[in-house]
């Protein structure tokens, strides 16, 4: 039972983890942003295919952030901490 309570605690660390790399990567990285923008599900099924791990509510519920929102959080960050997008593409992505 303490194996399974602690295996349980480890992947729901992992996973937040996870969610939290997801945000900071749609707040710095401008491809990602505008990617996210046009298809939110399809942008984080890429990045699952990477090897994050996420569940389906965590899916769901990254998927329906509002892309203006984190654009506009994007904004607020220190442009040198920021990936740039080198196509010429819009840095915020409104």
């Amino acid at each position: 039972m303490f194996l399974e309570m602690e295996t349980r605690r480890n992947e729901d660390a992992m996973s937040q983890r996870c969610v939290e790399r997801i945000i900071g990567l749609l707040a710095t990285d401008a491809s990602l942003r505008m990617r996210f923008r046009k298809d939110p599900r399809a942008t984080l099924q890429g990045l699952i295919d990477q090897g994050i791990e996420l569940n389906e509510c965590e899916i769901a519920s990254l998927a329906s952030l509002d892309p203006r929102e984190v654009a506009r959080f994007a904004r607020s960050i220190d442009a040198r901490l920021q990936k740039i997008d080198l196509s010429g593409g819009d840095r915020w992505n409104y």
